[in-house]
């Protein structure tokens, strides 16, 4: 007779999920009627499972707060964005493209400036929490803002994310060492660097603490797979907030209309320029996105 359980997935690799449950870590496949109704299972679902002759099975996955395509994770309490200003250096839009993603399902945000003992990248850091982000300066290699890092994700499910080299994993070594996480060289021809997490794993930190390593992507990879609605977009900029319903127009799109509160907000230095283009880069993109084609959406 197979055993019922629940639990919750911390690694997704190939068609098997990985559960912990109170009986331990059980190894699982997915029952084919998941893919059929669109809910493949995610690093982070909490999943109703059955154990028959020492065999698991994911039997179904239960509602989630939030999910997203890329880091492929659900239920995320806080998204960790690294970004660096040394090799690689991180363009502002991928911080800005992936804060919104996250925004929009009502994620907190916070800002990883690593390897501070390089490059501290103050302007980045001041550009941030000017945005009103929480910004840490970390470094693997001096140990810097480490421990206040560890505070923030305390009693959390937290998912680090970034561009490829900028050293996700090895600040996840320096919070847990014994975890011995493959870190990479960053190429400096290319500046950029090679994905040595493969696929997005949860490890303890301890208590409830939770992180996802996830794949890190490449700094020209700017496809907008997740979907905000070019309506919602605007409330996906905190640094909006203030002056949004401010402008001439009820239903103002914050680009070229006269009166807009938002850009007369850019032009006095409130919201920074490289926000607002984001913003502008965005709305081009979630333009050509039907609200039915959002993940998540009935057809």
């Amino acid at each position: 007779m197979a055993e019922e359980l629940t639990g919750r997935i911390v690694r997704s690799l190939s068609g098997f999920y990985d559960v912990i449950t109170p009986r331990g870590l059980i190894t699982c496949r997915g029952r084919g009627v998941l893919r059929r109704e669109d809910s493949v299972p995610l690093t982070g679902d909490i999943a109703r499972i059955t154990v028959e002759r020492g065999k698991g099975m994911v039997e179904e996955i239960l509602p989630r707060r939030n999910s997203f395509i890329r880091p492929a994770v659900a239920n995320v309490d806080l998204l960790v964005i690294f970004a660096s200003a040394v090799n690689p250096v991180t363009e502002p839009f991928l911080i800005d493209r992936v804060a919104a993603l996250a925004a929009d399902r009502q994620v907190e945000v916070a800002l990883c400036l690593n390897k501070s003992d390089l490059d501290p990248a103050r302007e980045l850091a001041a550009l941030y929490r000017k945005a009103g982000f929480a910004v840490f300066s970390t470094s693997a290699q001096t140990g810097e803002g480490v421990e206040a890092l560890r505070a923030a994700l305390e009693g959390k499910l937290t998912a680090f994310t970034g561009n490829s080299g900028v050293g996700k994993s090895s600040i996840l070594n320096a919070l847990k060492p014994e975890l011995k996480l493959a870190t990479g060289e960053v190429s400096q021809k290319l500046g950029r660097g090679r994905h040595t997490t493969r696929h997005v794993a949860l490890y303890s930190l301890g208590g409830d603490t939770l992180v996802a390593d996830t794949p890190g992507f490449a700094s020209f990879d700017t496809e907008f797979e997740d979907g905000i609605l070019k309506e919602d977009l605007q409330y996906a900029f905190p640094d909006f907030a203030p002056f949004l319903g401010h402008c001439q127009f009820a239903d103002c799109t914050h680009r070229k209309e006269p009166g807009c509160a938002v850009r007369q907000a850019v032009q006095a230095g409130t919201i920074a320029p490289s926000r607002y283009e984001s913003y502008q880069r965005l709305y081009e993109q979630a333009s050509l996105i039907k609200p039915w084609e959002r993940p998540g959406s009935k057809k």
